[in-house]
């Protein structure tokens, strides 16, 4: 008998499969997880969110809680952000960062009362875990919220919908885009923040797995709500110009390469003293090799990620990232990384998809304007 171990991988439930799957959800494998990839359609699930109010399931999200002694110096030492400077109930968005400045996940964190809260990429969550593991002190303690699910509801109709089935120590009102706070939806104790990757104005509402399916019947039994899949989430994100980690982001991508520079906090950057700093402040200084545009693409067919970048010269010298028809432009745009000559607006650029040449604008981002609510 061998003394080898074979470890297989096993691809997991969201607290709500049984519910998704009652809905006639086309489930999918992503990020170690089953999840919905639409309902009713890709389309028509984008532009209902767009106009009236969408709940995604982002349960495969990771959920940390991380508290102790010397917590915000010790993940200063991790990320370019100002987290000595953040306020209870404050949210902001940064980058888990390697020696050379690579981008090893990005990720939001709050402020809760005695630690810090962070939802992180659920296809890095368990690297994200190690690495903070290793690189934490002893003095601080790292919760993986694993019995709790995460719902995004996204859309102009958010507000007034989940309003109605919320209680606090403040009215939902209060919460502006990054701010969260601790609430009740149906005697169910939630976490909820103004925040999304849509660019809509919405919410993200942490809350106990057993409580997600009486939470998502709650606010799905609602005619402004419908449940929305990951294709949706997809356009829709892609429309707003956010990037996603795996695709348009890697450890191989820096801040600045990615278009994120204001994800270094101004004292972050005079005191230099963050993962792969003497890199990064002189690339933004003097610009960095490739970087990160939007792309209006010439006619009806979208170019996809991997499509190549060329030169005058038909060489390659960049690459697609994203890439898909935007229902809320009517017209395919992708992202992409090009060389920082090639990177103002309004300038073309030739791309290659399956031996055919395609045209694309570099244009500002986001596509669509975000609506979050200040």
């Amino acid at each position: 008998m061998s003394d080898q171990i074979d470890f297989i991988d096993t691809i997991e439930n969201l607290p709500l499969d049984a519910w998704h799957r009652a809905r006639g959800a086309r489930m999918v494998e992503f990020a170690d997880y089953y999840m919905p990839i639409q309902y009713e359609g890709i389309m028509a699930e984008h532009l209902w969110t767009r106009a009236q109010a969408g709940l995604f399931d982002v349960s495969h999200m990771g959920q940390l809680q991380i508290s102790g002694d010397g917590l915000d110096d010790a993940l200063e030492v991790l990320m370019p952000a100002d987290v000595k400077g953040l306020k209870l109930g404050a949210q902001r968005y940064s980058l888990l960062l390697d020696e050379n400045g690579g981008i090893l996940d990005d990720l939001m964190f709050a402020r809760w009362p005695d630690s810090i809260y962070i939802v992180v990429n659920g296809a890095v969550k368990y690297d994200d875990i190690a690495h903070l593991r290793e690189n934490l002190p002893d003095s601080v303690t790292i919760n993986h919220l694993d019995d709790r699910a995460l719902l995004a509801l996204q859309g102009p109709k958010a507000f007034e919908v989940l309003k109605r089935h919320t209680a606090g120590e403040w009215p939902l009102d209060a919460l502006v885009f990054m701010r969260g706070g601790n609430f009740q939806i149906a005697g169910v104790d939630a976490w909820i923040s103004r925040s999304g990757y849509t660019g809509e104005d919405g919410f993200e509402i942490s809350i106990p797995a057993e409580s997600a399916e009486v939470i998502a019947d709650l606010l799905c039994a609602e005619s402004e709500v419908k449940p929305i899949g990951l294709g949706a989430r997809d356009s829709l994100r892609l429309e707003a110009g956010l990037p996603l980690y795996g695709h348009d982001l890697d450890p191989e991508t820096t801040p600045i390469m990615a278009d994120l520079g204001f994800a270094l906090s101004k004292r972050r950057r005079e005191e230099g003293n963050f993962p792969g700093a003497a890199r990064i402040l002189a690339e933004r200084e003097n610009g960095p090799v490739l970087k990160r545009v939007g792309l209006l693409v010439d006619g009806k067919q979208p170019v996809r990620e991997g499509a190549a970048v060329l030169d005058a010269s038909g060489a390659e010298v960049g690459k697609v990232t994203s890439g898909g028809f935007a229902p809320s432009v009517g017209a395919p745009i992708a992202m992409a990384y090009v060389p920082l000559a090639l990177a103002a607006p309004g300038t073309k650029i030739t791309l290659a998809q399956r031996g055919k040449a395609h045209t694309g604008i570099v244009t500002a981002m986001p596509f669509v304007p975000h609506r979050y609510v200040r």
